[in-house]
């Protein structure tokens, strides 16, 4: 069962502002990239559902997040069915993303209150999740469907509007100051924060220092 609400999802979505997104198949390293984001001040994470046995990773994941980064939201992405849906939900997943919008996944995770992002390319897609009870819809991909530029106009007859757009997304302060100043919710980040070293491995300190790194500049840029 999710350890948080919904409704605690969105707000600490909102006061972060930030949601890294990340897969691998070895436990170890998801177990590592998690570490850096939380020490970098993340506080929430989604895990793509990519691969097989995805599932497995995420229900090994999310037991050792518990114990060993108590505060961490970890949730789950790239979702497209209610029967994945379902099946992550019953791991634990504190929040279900998608890069579409699928109403099936709604019922299942308006049953349980569990946080639900679906995939939105336009107003119409938009206004149908939050009929559907999404409280954050995410834009995806960010810069295919416009960019800053798109949750502006959006935000002008949607003010209400709470978007997360992932894709496009970068943990640099022009990039940020263009989403933000668009009025985003938070924004989604994944192959730009997650830094490599030479020989292909992950690079956990720099990781996690560019995670501190982009929350504070979009902490700068909220006030």
């Amino acid at each position: 069962m999710a350890k948080f609400s919904r409704i605690e999802v969105a707000l600490k979505m909102k006061e972060t502002g930030m949601v890294p997104v990340f897969f691998h198949s070895d436990i170890e390293v998801c177990k590592n990239i998690l570490k850096a984001c939380y020490s970098g001040g993340a506080r929430l994470f989604e895990f793509v559902n990519r691969g097989d046995f995805a599932h497995e990773v995420f229900g090994e994941l999310i037991k050792w997040s518990a114990k060993e980064c108590p505060e961490m939201i970890l949730g789950v992405g790239s979702v497209i069915d209610a029967g994945t849906t379902s099946l992550y939900i019953q791991l634990g997943a504190n929040f279900v993303v998608s890069p579409i919008l699928n109403a099936e996944m709604a019922k299942v995770c308006n049953r349980r209150k569990v946080a639900w992002s679906p995939g939105c390319g336009s107003l119409t897609e938009i206004s149908y999740a939050e009929e559907l009870g999404a409280e954050v819809v995410k834009i995806f991909p960010g810069s295919q469907v416009g960019g800053p530029d798109f949750v502006k106009a959006v935000k002008g007859p949607f003010p209400w509007s709470s978007i997360m757009p992932t894709g496009g997304v970068k943990p640099e302060r022009e990039n940020l100051t263009q989403w933000f100043n668009a009025g985003v919710h938070c924004v989604g980040m994944g192959s730009q924060l997650m830094i490599k070293n030479d020989d292909g491995s992950f690079n956990y300190k720099a990781i996690e220092e560019k995670t501190s790194s982009a929350l504070s500049i979009i902490q700068e840029i909220k006030k």
